[in-house]
C-alpha cells in the first residue's frame, strides 16, 4: 500500500517531481497551445516514476529470464501507447474542428477584453431580451438586402443601356444598307439605259406614209456616231 501510495503522489507530481501548480503559466497562451500541452503532460506522466516497476510486476517470471528483453517491450508498448494517443487525439481535432473552434473563443475573448463594456446579460423581459437580440440581427439583414437590391438594379441598367445602344447599332446597319441598296439599284438602271440607248443611237426612225403613198425618214436628233 505504501508503494501505491508513492507512486500515485509521483505520478499527481509529474515525471519531474514537481506539481503543476509549480510551473509558470502563460497567459497569453492559445487554447490549441494549451491542449497540446495537457497531451504532452498527460504522455509524460504514462511513463512517470515506477512504472516499468509496475509493468514487470505483471510479467514477473520474464523479467526474471531476460531483464534487457522485458526492457525493450516496455520501451516498445509506450512508444506505440503514445503514439496511438496522439494519432487518438489528432483524429478528435479534425472531426470536431477543434483548432478553428478554440481560436474562435481565442479571438471572442480577447474582443471581450479590448471592448471593455459589460457583457449583455438578460434583463428577465423575455420580450425585451429578444428584440435586443434580434432587432440589430434583422436590421443587418435588411441593410445587406438593400444593398444588393440596388446591385441589381445598377446592373439591370447597364444590361438594358447595353440592348438600346445594340438596337440603335442595328438600325444604322439598316439604313446604310438601305442607301447601298438604291445606290446600287441607281447604277443598275444607268448602265441598262446606256446599253440600250448608245448602240442604237444612230438607227433611223421610220413614220408612216404620208398622203402620197411616200415614207418619210426622220433622222434621230443625236448625232451621227458611225464615223
Amino acid at each position: 500500500m505504501a508503494d501505491v501510495s508513492h507512486s500515485n503522489e509521483a505520478v499527481e507530481k509529474g515525471p519531474e517531481g514537481f506539481s503543476p501548480e509549480s510551473v509558470p503559466v502563460d497567459t497569453t497562451i492559445s487554447r490549441v497551445e494549451l491542449l497540446d500541452t495537457i497531451l504532452d503532460t498527460f504522455l509524460q506522466k504514462l511513463v512517470a516514476a515506477r512504472s516499468f516497476e509496475r509493468f514487470t510486476s505483471c510479467y514477473k517470471p520474464f523479467q526474471q529470464l531476460d531483464p534487457k528483453v522485458m526492457q525493450w517491450v516496455y520501451d516498445k508498448f509506450v512508444t506505440q501507447l503514445q503514439t496511438s494517443i496522439r494519432e487518438e487525439i489528432s483524429e478528435i481535432k479534425e472531426e470536431g474542428n477543434l483548432e478553428a473552434v478554440l481560436n474562435s473563443l481565442d479571438k471572442i475573448v480577447e474582443e471581450g477584453k479590448a471592448n471593455g463594456e459589460p457583457a449583455w446579460r438578460p434583463s428577465g423581459t423575455p420580450e425585451k431580451d429578444l428584440c435586443s437580440v434580434m432587432a440589430p440581427y434583422f436590421l443587418q439583414q435588411r441593410d445587406a438586402l438593400c444593398h444588393r437590391v440596388q446591385k441589381q438594379k445598377a446592373k439591370n441598367q447597364d444590361l438594358a443601356d447595353a440592348v438600346l445602344a445594340g438596337r440603335r447599332q442595328l438600325e444604322g446597319l439598316q439604313q446604310q444598307i438601305q442607301a447601298l441598296q438604291q445606290t446600287w439599284q441607281a447604277s443598275v438602271w444607268l448602265s441598262l439605259f446606256s446599253l440600250v440607248s448608245g448602240p442604237l443611237a444612230w438607227l433611223p426612225l421610220s413614220q408612216p406614209k404620208g398622203s402620197h403613198g411616200s415614207s418619210a425618214v426622220v433622222q434621230h436628233p443625236c448625232p451621227d456616231l458611225r464615223g
